[in-house]
């Protein structure tokens, strides 16, 4: 059936964090905008889901940056969300722990803290820590200078001015760690965040590396409410705006004529014509399943054909009734590694059989009730465990159309008693006090966030896929564009920068001038384990949260 109401300025196909940045700054702008979400809820990869009454985040483990006057902070007093979101500061000390093999060490906010805090463990490579931590530092500052390069003068000097930035951008992490570093377990702690970007450092940039430290150089936060407070935050400010985002709208068709983009249609058949469209889906879905290989030049499809994908996902969610912080659990995330070749535990998980041997060689561990103090009710906490497969290790399932079938059921249940495996080596006792454990797979990847192959953050991070080389946000398509982790950058603040990326394109200006200053924006930072520094009104939703558990139980 076709639409009858007015025509749109702008549809934009997905609400992950750059979907919905792009909305905001449209919206706000004027132009009538309308964001459809095929899940149930909006968010894309930083939605929440509850589980019998327990909180998860699928996509969202932390966040940086967040400090009066830093990147993450002002991009949401830009966005004009930042009053509305609240962040926990993870444990400052060691918001990063990182385990290999029976060593156990702590990644403490602060370069500077860091490089001390591994010295002293390894007195011997202090100069090697303190040198390559300092090129860290360097090149993040360099790159965050390129995009203000403007003018003969400063064109001509840049190559002096970011000379740490060009010497070292089209090298790999693991040619430039070896450099600076011989010992291999200060190389394993120093590559431990790869995990952030899912590549190993024979194959990571050492360029997209150094920015996943910098974003966390001055430790991890938190937000209230898990990945869905962001996601609150951000469609709150769409609709203030004039803004529609709207879910259970699933975009089968982006309709073309004459080269130009000038609707979608859903698959109830619906017509819903627009000016413009964004897509915020990855560049294989947007190309190939939503337009169609007949609308693009041969150029693209053989790029597209070409395109390697990230990582794709296990993520056990698990709650249980016990004293987790005894066992030294605490709000900093864990990095456990078998040894610390990081690039063999990379190659074991990708290469082997996902159901074969006790314990994966590699995974990242969160306890999401410790971090999100307001979501503990007081008996249960919650964990979000995650590692990382090749999709094209998984079974067919018999090539069943709905994959959840009866192999689907026995591959989950061996999934999860190896991830419960390394869980029981880390929470001695945690299997007899489980309260509930489920598991997702790359199918649930899929099924709920549309991604290919189930993948985690776009494309392949690798430095064909980044930066210049990255999908960009106008398409070769009239009036159809894209942001998304495939286009600028992933993560939560990377996918949110495409999103204003593309809203410059189309409003001709840059993304500085969509980001507005506002000194009434700040954001309520307090510390998850230090509970006085929190406000009265976060120990009443604490306390709440306790007394309607109890209820419950009663």
């Amino acid at each position: 059936m076709d639409s009858i109401q007015p025509e749109l300025d702008t549809i934009i196909i997905g609400s992950g964090a750059g979907g919905l940045a792009a909305a905001i700054c449209l919206a706000r702008a004027g132009q009538k905008v309308l964001v459809l979400e095929q899940h149930y809820v909006p968010g894309g990869w930083c939605h929440s889901f509850m589980l019998n009454g327990q909180r998860f985040s699928p996509g969202v483990h932390y966040v940086g940056l967040l400090h009066d006057g830093q990147a993450t902070s002002d991009l949401y007093k830009g966005l004009g969300v930042a009053n509305d979101m609240v962040f926990f500061r993870m444990n400052k000390d060691a918001f990063e722990h990182c385990i290999i093999g029976n060593e156990k060490f702590d990644i403490p906010a602060g370069l500077d803290n860091f490089a001390e805090s591994l010295s002293k463990r390894f007195p011997e490579s202090e100069k090697q820590i303190k040198s390559y931590l300092s090129l860290i530092t360097k090149v993040n500052s360099q790159m965050q200078m390129m995009p203000k390069i403007k003018g003969f003068r400063q064109i001509i000097t840049a190559p002096f001015k970011t000379k740490d930035f060009v010497h070292n951008a089209f090298f790999s992490l693991k040619k430039i760690i070896n450099r600076h570093v011989k010992d291999p377990m200060v190389q394993a702690v120093l590559n431990v965040q790869c995990g952030d970007h899912g590549l190993p450092p024979g194959k990571a940039s050492f360029i997209v590396h150094s920015s996943v430290m910098g974003h966390y150089s001055d430790g991890g936060f938190y937000p209230m409410g898990g990945g869905g407070g962001i996601v609150k935050a951000m469609t709150n400010a769409v609709k203030r705006h004039g803004g529609e985002v709207k879910v259970k709208m699933n975009v089968k068709k982006i309709l073309v004529e004459n080269n130009t983009a000038h609707g979608v249609q859903l698959d109830t058949g619906e017509i819903i014509k627009a000016k413009r469209i964004i897509s915020n889906a990855d560049p294989s879905i947007t190309y190939l399943n939503l337009l169609g290989r007949e609308h693009l030049s041969k150029k693209l499809a053989k790029r597209l054909d070409a395109t390697k994908y990230s990582v794709t996902s296990l993520i056990l969610f698990l709650t249980v009734d016990m004293d987790v912080t005894a066992a030294g659990i605490d709000s900093g995330n864990n990095w456990v590694f078998k040894s610390e070749d990081v690039d063999a535990q990379f190659d074991d998980l990708i290469n082997n059989d996902i159901t074969e041997g006790d314990e994966f060689p590699a995974l990242f561990m969160s306890c999401t009730t410790l971090k999100d103090p307001v979501s503990y009710n007081g008996r249960y906490h919650s964990f979000e465990i995650v590692t990382y497969v090749d999709y094209a290790n998984l079974p067919d399932f018999k090539g069943a159309e709905d994959y959840h079938c009866e192999d689907y059921q026995i591959f989950k249940e061996k999934v999860i008693a190896k991830f419960m495996n390394t869980v029981e080596r880390m929470l001695p006792g945690v299997r007899q006090n489980t309260v509930q454990v489920e598991l997702g797979t790359p199918k649930t990847n899929q099924f709920f966030v549309n991604s290919t192959n189930g993948n985690v953050y776009g494309t392949e991070k690798t430095l064909k896929y980044v930066g210049p080389f990255a999908y960009k946000n106008k398409s070769e398509i009239n009036n159809l564009y894209l942001c998304g982790a495939s286009t600028l950058s992933h993560g939560v603040a990377g996918a949110t920068y495409s999103g204003i990326e593309a809203a410059a394109k189309i409003l001709g200006c840059t993304r500085e001038d969509l980001l507005q200053e506002d000194k009434n924006q700040s954001i309520r930072i307090y510390d998850a384990e230090d509970p006085a520094s929190w406000p009265d009104w976060v120990h009443a939703k604490r306390e709440d949260k306790v007394r309607h558990f109890k209820e419950i139980e009663l």
